[in-house]
């Protein structure tokens, strides 16, 4: 009885480290990303841009290649634009969403780097500070919830 009881210790202990290290690993990356967005945001030129079209795509099924019932395919803007060298432009949003957050005709903000202008975004939420926020998000509760367990499992000892 006693042997059980000291490895689920040793066990609660190891899924509240790793729960913590596992919070840290997405807590970082969501910051790096968040870094690349600002860095973005510094040095990006701004224009005046039109959604020409909407790319509907289905995404990846993962492992299984399996698609589920509630699959539905979402709709990544395409966008036109002219960037400073006068040169037009034309690039697909790496965000997509069902519903659609824009429509063909839409006037937007793109953002990009006079250097590569080919490595365009469109000024809004989403294209920025979606990653950033979910991968913090997830890595701040994640190492909440292991810092919770070890605090916890202490106080009883």
């Amino acid at each position: 009885m006693v042997q059980v009881q000291g490895r689920g210790r040793v066990v609660r202990r190891w899924i509240g480290f790793g729960a913590i290290a596992f919070g840290t690993v997405f807590l970082v990356v969501g910051l790096i990303l968040a870094g690349v967005s600002v860095s973005f945001l510094a040095d990006a030129e701004r224009a005046r841009g039109t959604v020409v079209a909407l790319d509907w795509r289905n995404d990846d099924h993962g492992a299984s290649g399996k698609e589920r019932e509630n699959d539905k395919p979402a709709a990544y803007p395409v966008v036109e634009f002219t960037s400073a060298d006068g040169a037009r432009r034309t690039f697909r949003s790496s965000t997509g969403s069902n519903p659609p957050s824009y429509e063909e005709g839409d006037r937007v903000e793109v953002l990009y780097r006079a250097d590569s202008p080919e490595d365009a975004r469109i000024n809004g939420f989403a294209s920025l500070w979606l990653l950033p926020l979910v991968f913090g998000g997830v890595g701040l509760a994640m190492a909440g919830i292991g810092t919770a367990v070890v605090r916890a499992r202490r106080w009883r000892s």
